[in-house]
């Protein structure tokens, strides 16, 4: 019996990432510019995050935009840890872990990391982001 390798089917290959937007996205959260962050989204964009407390979904660039400004806005310090952005299977992968203090979250510093897969549109726009995020934790937390 002889076997042969199937060719790759190169129009079956999904939609090539928008690198661009995802560094637009990341840009403006690095610099809380949450307006920036929102413009790299489609209007009607879906947020689907699973976060502490549950699963989350938000729909429309601005409930998005906003929900981003109300978990990383209105601190007292914010810096970046680190940032990646990739691509896994047609879809944009974003990381990001940074470092906050604000006073919602109580003293100390807080240390929160997230993940995300997102999908573009023709237009180029972000249409869909899967997230995950560990919370925010207190520096020094090891539970």
């Amino acid at each position: 019996m002889t076997t042969t390798a199937a060719e790759p089917n190169h129009s079956a290959a999904p939609a090539v990432p928008q690198f661009a937007l995802a560094g637009a996205f990341l840009e403006g959260l690095i610099a809380q510019d949450f307006g920036l962050l929102g413009g790299a989204l489609a209007a009607d964009a879906r947020l689907r995050a699973l976060v502490p407390s549950g699963l989350k979904e938000w729909a429309g660039a601005e409930a998005i935009t906003d929900r981003f400004a109300r978990w990383f806005g209105d601190t007292e310090d914010f810096e970046l840890i680190e940032a990646t952005v990739g691509e896994v299977g047609g879809r944009l992968h974003l990381q990001w872990r940074l470092r906050l203090r604000a006073e919602r979250l109580g003293s100390g510093w807080f240390t929160v990391e997230q993940q995300v897969y997102a999908d573009t549109a023709d237009g180029g726009r972000i249409v869909r982001l899967d997230l995950l995020c560990t919370g925010y934790r207190p520096e020094g937390s090891h539970d």
